[in-house]
């Protein structure tokens, strides 16, 4: 029997304490901060150890494995003394992996993963497939397999999710695109994200599928210099058309569909190129689309009130997420934005806000440096601290006609839980001014 601690208790660490127990494992399960009463109900329930408010060294330098949080970098001092006594530290996605005979598509990417992962698995179900949806979106892919065995699944993966896998292989790789991102968990340093990104093909074997964006710089430049076994097969921008997009020698129409702009086009491509490639008939798949609903947070069209329309981008935590949205926009938006800044270099930001962007509210506690990159370019900068002040300041500046888009362009620690919960905070806002 191994003794297996577990460092965070969010839903990946108690996916892996359920499995992990169920594997009939000793397992303890340790969190810094808080662990949420659903959690913390759902241990006790099954008789699981836990502590929350510390991490208790004595004890967890005793186990014979740790499966570590992704939220939990690598540089903090407790896992340095894991890794120095020679304690394997693996992520939720390794440990899970061991414990399936399934096939697996794995989606990566700095945006649209939760998009598309979503996408993928509506096609692949509605062609009458036997799968599950799990990752960095809804269940992890752990406590999926604590309830039932599917024969595929589609998995959202992070960097950090990938950054502690040592097995773990997709029987589809796809990288959907690479834009700067997270680089204050990197070291600031692109190159660093870039390799974090591409270990989604490092196990893969020569029967296995790589799908990429083969236009997006970052990807292109690196590629020629990474071995990848797998099929590598590059996807690209000529595939999407007027209609909408093509996949080998079938033309798949997204006028029906909620899908729009170009990166929802270049979603659609990659999953439905893997639903084709596991059999689903083309029929099923356009189907797929025409019934497939967007995630939440996501362009996200909440209400028109007094002729301004007000849109929830709040999943736009980078630069690339946020120029996509802008891209899409016509002129006169009234954008809010800010929060946890990565790293960002707004640089590629600059055309468009110059040409679209009439004002620019701040949502966020430090808002230094969104004003000295923007505050000359825009009519109107002001500076806000909830979620219901920036909307109330933006629907005082929009104009008829007008967009107020909540794209932010950065994390949402500095003032909220979650990306989720800065996202309905503006929803709740929004449908409550009179």
């Amino acid at each position: 029997m191994k003794n297996i601690v577990i460092l965070g208790a969010g839903e990946s660490g108690v996916g892996a304490a359920l499995l992990a127990q169920q594997n009939r494992h000793h397992v303890f399960v340790s969190d810094r901060g808080g662990i949420a009463e659903k959690y913390k109900r759902e241990l006790e329930s099954h008789g699981i150890a836990y502590e929350e408010g510390q991490h208790t060294p004595e004890r967890i330098l005793q186990a014979d494995e740790v499966i570590k949080s992704p939220g939990i970098p690598d540089h903090v001092p407790l896992i340095k003394d894991l890794v120095r006594k020679g304690i394997p530290v693996i992520a939720e996605i390794e440990y899970a992996a061991r414990y399936h005979q399934s096939k697996v598509i794995g989606i990566t990417g700095s945006n649209g993963k939760t998009t598309t992962t979503r996408l993928a698995f509506h096609l692949l179900q509605t062609a009458g497939l036997d799968v599950e949806m799990g990752g960095n979106v809804g269940k992890s892919f752990a406590r999926c397999l604590t309830e039932r065995h599917r024969a595929y699944y589609v998995l959202e993966l992070s960097s950090f999710q990938l950054d502690g896998i040592v097995d773990f292989r997709p029987d589809i790789g796809m990288l959907l695109n690479i834009s700067p991102d997270h680089l204050d968990r990197y070291d600031y340093k692109m190159e660093n994200y870039i390799r974090s990104k591409f270990r989604i093909t490092m196990n893969q074997r020569a029967g296995d599928v790589f799908l990429y964006q083969a236009e997006n710089e970052h990807i292109a430049a690196f590629l020629p210099e990474h071995k990848v076994t797998a099929a590598a097969v590059p996807l690209k921008r000529e595939a999407l058309t007027a209609e909408g997009i093509k996949v080998g020698e079938r033309d798949f129409d997204l006028r029906q569909t909620k899908l729009r702009g170009e990166h929802n086009y270049f979603n659609a491509l990659f999953a439905s190129t893997a639903a084709l490639h596991w059999g689903a008939e083309p029929e099923a798949i356009q189907r797929g689309l025409e019934t497939f609903t967007p995630v939440p947070h996501r362009m996200e069209v909440i209400a028109m009130h007094q002729g301004v329309e007000y849109i929830n981008d709040s999943k736009a935590t980078n630069v690339d997420a946020v120029y996509y949205a802008l891209d899409a926009m016509p002129k006169g938006v009234v954008w809010i934005a800010g929060g946890q800044d990565k790293g960002n270099d707004y640089e590629p930001l600059l055309p468009l806000v110059r040409e679209k962007v009439r004002a620019l509210v701040a949502l966020g506690i430090d808002n230094t440096k969104l004003k000295a990159t923007f505050g000359g370019l825009v009519d109107t900068f002001v500076e806000t601290g909830s979620a219901e002040a920036a909307v109330q300041k933006a629907a005082g500046l929009a104009r008829a006609g007008e967009k107020v888009l909540l794209s932010p362009a950065c994390a949402s620690f500095d003032l909220f839980k979650n990306y989720e919960q800065r996202g309905e905070l503006f929803k709740a806002a929004v449908l409550d001014l009179k």
